[in-house]
């Protein structure tokens, strides 16, 4: 029978743990506060902002793929936020210059307008929060996997054998 293949440390889904719990909460509450105010904005206003409440759209899905990304862990819920924390980050960065720059093409505020000021700036900050996290949380799991373990002890000879009597 096969024996169970073990996952290496750094491949291990840990869940988050202080910072990450907090940065966990704060993109569980920007993913339902993104994702029910698009909602309510595509249901009735959509005609007034499409570009805007579809923006907003998808800064909640945005913030759920984060949420879920930092709360699994390990190396592919890491991946997940990574991505997430960089198109959020830019998504913020782009959206807040067309924002200044060209009013107009935003008739109504979206969650990444104007950098986030609507939220008190928290869309720019939280993602490079994320990546911060995550730089360390990817360091910690690559020392962990590179410890080596500890050394076998060598086979048990066996005793020695007495002389043949004489």
């Amino acid at each position: 029978m096969a024996e169970p293949t073990e996952v290496p440390a750094a491949d291990a889904p840990r869940p988050a743990e202080g910072l990450g719990r907090v940065l966990v909460a704060v993109y569980a509450v920007f993913a339902l506060a993104a994702g029910a105010r698009a909602a309510v904005q595509l249901a009735t206003r959509f005609s007034e902002a499409p570009m805007a409440y579809l923006l907003s759209a998808l800064a909640a899905v945005v913030y759920v793929l984060a949420t879920i990304g930092l709360a699994r862990g390990g190396r592919s819920g890491r991946r997940t936020a990574f991505v997430a924390c960089t198109v959020e980050l830019t998504g913020v960065l782009v959206v807040g210059v067309l924002s200044l720059a060209d009013p107009d093409a935003f008739p109504d505020e979206t969650v990444w307008s104007g950098f986030g000021q609507g939220y008190g700036y928290v869309p720019l900050v939280l993602p490079v929060l994320g990546l911060l996290y995550l730089r360390a949380q990817g360091r910690a799991g690559r020392a962990e996997g590179q410890k080596s373990p500890p050394p076998k002890s060598p086979p048990k000879s066996p005793p020695p054998k007495s002389p043949p009597p004489s």
